[in-house]
């Protein structure tokens, strides 16, 4: 009895060594991307590459017996993803507190828009390639002239050329 006691005993510790501790096995593909670090948002944000900036507008336009007030909250986010290596994205909020063309027009305005998404890469000094999307609402402000108004009425030359 003894004799088995012992051989048992023996067989178990040189049987122990070889059972692999499941704490010291690899770590999986997500837990190598999120990292459970408190300066880290969702894992992998480090939020001092995050800048942000706000931005409120408001204004009024009357013409003829009609009139219209327009107010612009805009969220511009960046977030630094390298030293050469920027994300960029302008959300706005529109809405229209005061409206003569009544409340079918104020909620065609009203709501939330991406007026930007850019993306700048700087590989080399004196090098940069930027990749921009820009979308405004009907009307609003455009570097390459007014095109139509809401109101479908051409305010100026519709071209991306200026007029001599």
């Amino acid at each position: 009895m003894n004799k088995l006691l012992l051989i048992i005993i023996l067989i178990n510790v040189a049987i122990y060594p070889q059972i692999k501790n499941t704490e010291i096995l690899k770590p999986t593909v997500k837990e190598s991307i999120i990292s459970d670090s408190p300066n880290l948002v969702f894992g992998f944000i480090n939020p001092s590459n995050f800048f942000m900036r706000h931005s409120y507008s408001m204004s009024y336009s009357s013409f003829g017996n009609n009139g219209l007030a327009l107010g612009v909250y805009t969220n511009n986010m960046l977030y630094k993803v390298a030293d050469n290596l920027t994300v960029e994205v302008d959300a706005s909020l529109i809405h229209s507190p005061y409206s003569s063309f009544g409340k079918d027009h104020q909620n065609m305005i009203n709501g939330i828009y991406l007026s930007r998404a850019q993306i700048n890469y700087q590989p080399w000094e004196n090098f940069n390639v930027i990749m921009q999307y820009r979308s405004v609402p009907d009307g609003f402000y455009s570097p390459y002239g007014y095109g139509y108004n809401r109101l479908g009425i051409m305010n100026r030359s519709n071209s991306i050329f200026p007029d001599f």
